[in-house]
């Protein structure tokens, strides 16, 4: 396309009325937003679940924690994933066009997703190393997204509606939030309701809650 169709396009979706393509764009590009902001906080929601599962030391009086630097590093790779795929993402998406790299990103975080939730090792060394790795590239897949997102719904807005929005894409992060903490409570009331009060030193239920919690950012 010649640079002057180019500017013709932008300046026909600068004047053109609100419409419902324009509201389809808020969704799709909130729903990558949503599933952001589930994916980086939902690893709160399940630290001491891994301490009880993996670091349980038979006839202790309390449940098992994850060590301190263990726990800095399950909370925080996925940051730096993301501000990885930030940089990686943004220089793509100008290359070979937006739409492709945000179907990318969002495969990506499918894919790194349904791996957390599946972390495998034989020791728990080796669980923590893997969840950590697939946790990197899943920060790695949101970096991409978390901006493309923006940047795609800012090219679809006119000028009046722009900012608006843009922040009703970025306000959909709090429901991602949202939606972990009530995932977590619906999955504690389904597994309480089921099993009565288990001891603390049974691993097997809080390991499927804990796979429930994880693979919830698929929903």
């Amino acid at each position: 396309m010649a640079p002057g169709e180019n500017l013709q396009v932008l300046n026909a979706l600068d004047v053109a009325k609100t419409q419902r393509y324009h509201f389809t764009a808020i969704i799709v590009a909130g729903m990558g937003s949503v599933t952001d902001a589930y994916d980086l906080f939902c690893i709160s929601l399940v630290t001491k679940l891994l301490g009880r599962i993996y670091y349980h030391v038979d006839g202790a009086k309390k449940p098992g924690t994850l060590p301190p630097n263990v726990s800095s590093a399950v909370n925080s790779v996925v940051f730096c994933g993301t501000l990885s795929g930030q940089l990686f993402f943004g220089w793509l998406g100008d290359k070979v066009g937006r739409k492709k790299v945000y179907g990318m990103t969002l495969m990506i975080m499918a894919i790194c997703s349904i791996a957390s939730g599946i972390s495998f090792g034989k020791e728990p060394k080796a669980v923590m190393a893997t969840l950590c790795f697939f946790r990197f590239w899943l920060g790695f897949g949101i970096g991409g997204d978390y901006p493309l997102s923006a940047t795609i719904m800012s090219e679809y807005a006119n000028k009046k509606t722009r900012g608006a929005f843009i922040a009703a894409v970025f306000a959909m992060q709090g429901f991602g939030i949202l939606a972990g903490g009530v995932l977590a409570i619906i999955i504690s009331a389904s597994f309480d309701a089921r099993f009565k009060a288990p001891s603390y030193g049974s691993t097997l239920l809080p390991l499927l809650f804990l796979r429930q919690i994880m693979l919830g950012g698929l929903f």
